[in-house]
């Protein structure tokens, strides 16, 4: 990593970010009309302050950490995928239809402990097809895969939007919505929270895992850092991409299939509000590291969830939240660039 001095530097600069963003949204708040302390402390309260609170944080954080890590995995490979939203929704949209349509009678008969992750593996593929063709696009024609994916999302939120209205819609409903999944695909929850919040954070202790001590996490990081050197030593930039694009997709989808299996129990059109692109904030505040993405993406969902105490409890919209991530983001982008090539190496 390079001399003591840097060290720290990469470690403390991200809780730099987090105090330069708060201060900004501090003196937005003074120019609102607002307490900026009190405000702030309704958002931490709202967010932290009782076991309920501390549910809906949890649930807020389960998805930014499996997109964050999804987000994090082609970034360090040096494939910039903008898609996890897309992703998720494609892997929501195949779990509910592996769930309810008339072909789920191949869960029929099956043990419980089979069914739930079955529906899980088909939100992954889900995930994983959408991105394969951002992956085709990059490597066979040439399409940068900033514009593919991006573009990609709109296709996936519309298709769901769709397919709520018509074949995974619910009869006689006047909601855009999926029929409910049978309790039988429903993960395994305690008081609403359910097992894809372990779930997460085992994949990032092993994903940091895999880019620490494995060859194939060696190849990623050569390839994220120089391609072209990485051509030279015998490593295929192309196939490394290809895979980080799968592997990001399927877990983009396991978000997806997460969120309609253990939280709202049916899909429904609109179902993310932007998960995906705030992933990309919280790959960024972790600095790419995948065990960092677990304290990342906590702090974005207790921004979230803190919003409504904030308006609640304070009068002050919660759109103001939006501000901070995008403070976050911006103060990211200006203070970190250096950091982020290092975290390749």
């Amino acid at each position: 990593m390079g001399s003591p001095s840097w060290q720290w530097i990469y470690f403390f600069t991200p809780l730099c970010v987090v105090g330069i963003s708060l201060s900004f949204a501090a003196a937005l708040l003074v120019f609102l009309g607002h307490d900026p302390i009190f405000a702030l402390g309704a958002m931490w309260k709202g967010a932290v302050g009782s076991f309920p609170a501390l549910k809906v944080t949890a649930l807020k954080t389960a998805p930014l950490l499996l997109t964050g890590l999804a987000v994090t995995l082609t970034f360090r490979a040096g494939v910039w995928n903008i898609g996890a939203e897309g992703q998720m929704y494609f892997g929501a949209l195949f779990a509910t239809a592996i769930a309810t349509l008339p072909s789920s009678i191949l869960l029929e008969g099956l043990p419980t402990a089979f069914v739930f992750p079955i529906v899980a593996l088909f939100g992954g593929i889900g995930g994983a097809t959408l991105a394969s063709i951002a992956a085709w696009l990059r490597f066979k024609r040439g399409v940068s895969e900033v514009i593919s994916t991006i573009l990609l999302n709109f296709v996936a939120i519309q298709l769901v939007a769709w397919s709520v209205l018509g074949p995974l819609g619910e009869t006689g409903s006047i909601f855009p919505q999926s029929r409910l999944l049978p309790e039988v695909t429903r993960l395994p929850a305690i008081d609403r929270l359910h097992l894809g919040i372990v779930l997460g954070v085992f994949l990032a202790i092993l994903c940091q895992r895999f880019f620490r001590d494995s060859p194939s996490g060696f190849r990623w990081r050569s390839v994220g850092a120089d391609p072209h050197a990485s051509l030279y030593a015998g490593i295929s930039p192309n196939a490394v991409g290809v895979y980080a694009l799968l592997v990001s997709g399927s877990i983009s989808g396991l978000a997806g299939a997460f969120e309609v299996m253990g939280v709202t129990g049916r899909l429904y059109s609109g179902f993310s509000p932007g998960t995906g692109y705030t992933a990309i904030a919280v790959a960024l505040l972790a600095r790419l590291q995948p065990l960092n993405v677990i304290w990342a993406a906590l702090f974005f969902g207790i921004i979230e969830a803190g919003s409504y105490g904030m308006q609640r409890n304070a009068g002050v919209s919660a759109q103001v939240t939006e501000v901070i991530q995008g403070l976050v983001v911006l103060v990211s982008a200006i203070t970190t660039p250096a950091l982020l090539r290092r975290a390749s190496e």
